[in-house]
């Protein structure tokens, strides 16, 4: 009977343990979708803005809104961060230092620090 009792009580603990994991998971994911979405908006916010020098604010942004999602934000902001780096070939040697300085603003603004910090005067304040 302890035994049956034991087992009983043991596999309710895995069930609400991985109902718990499951609801996890599930937050993870949505916080990264809504992180590559706030990514996307500050690329096309980039695109209309079409202001010189901006790019680091934009890309500080992004990850600022992204990581703010929660942890799955800022694993979709690295993510995509990287991956957009990797394909414009700064990691054959070209624009090297542009890459680097890019990186330096997705990880500010991953790390929770103000975007404003990269944006430059006379860009239209909707931005």
């Amino acid at each position: 009977m302890k035994l049956v009792t034991s087992l009983f009580l043991l596999s309710l603990v895995l069930c609400v343990n991985s109902q718990s994991w499951f609801r996890e998971s599930l937050d993870f994911l949505d916080q990264a979708r809504q992180g590559a979405g706030d990514m996307w908006r500050a690329y096309w916010d980039m695109r209309e803005a079409n202001f010189k020098n901006s790019d680091k604010y934009f890309h500080a942004r992004g990850n600022y809104d992204a990581a703010k999602r929660g942890p799955g934000g800022a694993w979709a902001a690295e993510v995509i961060s990287d991956t957009r780096e990797f394909l414009q070939g700064a990691s054959f040697g070209r624009n090297v230092e542009d890459s680097m300085a890019d990186q330096e603003a997705n990880r500010w603004g991953r790390s929770g620090k103000d975007p404003n910090h990269f944006r430059p005067a006379g860009l239209d304040p909707k931005y």
